[in-house]
């Protein structure tokens, strides 16, 4: 994989670094956005294409112009990688779209799905003053199909319920150079949090209840302004 595209972006570059030591044989880019993913991937990958803003790609093996809150093209098999950067927040039916993930995919295919955080202090501020978390405004008299929108707001817990209705293992959540406090007061104001998440540590009664408390507690859940989650497809044994 080739960082030196998008070295200015923090985020996709911590994705790439965390790929870089895993090879995949066809991977699924969906969003697809400028491209940039299918620019980084080696030459031997097989790299598919999905966007709704775009007619056609370059560098990728397939591309098709679709809407995901309608799901996946029937003819998106045999992934060992999808990759949602920015895209799972501009879906209204999430669930729909992870679910076609999952069939989309090889047996213990993995899923990256990287979106904003509305779970770290400053947010949940806005949300009490103002009833609405940070780039998710009022979307009156904005409401139209194929329009760019931020419709469906994340936080670890939602993506753990949603990626384990979809046949995901749990996920985990990456660090990144966003993986931190910007303030001050939001390190004062997360520490009721932080020991909350400590008492359900210490209360759980499963390992599975104990690693969710775990990763909903870190500072990449709690404190980051943006999450990369990263999930496998679940064997049929631990469904």
């Amino acid at each position: 994989m080739s960082l030196t595209k998008i070295v200015h972006h923090s985020s996709k570059k911590a994705l790439l670094e965390f790929l870089s030591n895993r090879s995949f044989r066809k991977v699924l880019d969906a969003p697809s956005g400028n491209g940039w993913l299918g620019d980084a991937m080696d030459s031997e990958t097989i790299v598919d294409g999905i966007d709704l803003y775009l007619d056609e790609m370059k560098g990728y093996n397939n591309f098709w112009k679709h809407d995901l809150d309608e799901g996946l093209p029937k003819d998106c098999k045999g992934y060992d990688l999808i990759c949602c950067c920015e895209g799972l927040e501009h879906v209204g039916n999430p669930l729909l779209l992870l679910r076609h993930f999952h069939r989309s995919m090889t047996e213990g295919g993995m899923l990256v799905v990287t979106t904003p955080n509305v779970w770290y202090p400053q947010a949940r501020i806005q949300y009490f003053m103002r009833g609405f978390f940070p780039s998710f405004p009022s979307l009156a008299d904005k409401v139209k199909p194929g329009t760019h929108m931020h419709i469906t707001p994340w936080s670890y817990p939602q993506l753990y319920l949603y990626f384990k209705l979809a046949g995901f293992e749990p996920p985990a959540i990456i660090s990144e150079p966003q993986s931190k406090a910007k303030h001050l007061h939001e390190i004062i104001l997360g520490w009721p949090a932080k020991l909350y998440g400590l008492g359900k540590i210490r209360a759980a009664r499963t390992e599975e209840e104990r690693n969710f408390w775990k990763t909903a507690n870190s500072k990449e859940s709690r404190l980051s302004r943006h999450l990369m989650a990263i999930s496998t497809k679940a064997s049929n044994e631990s469904k």
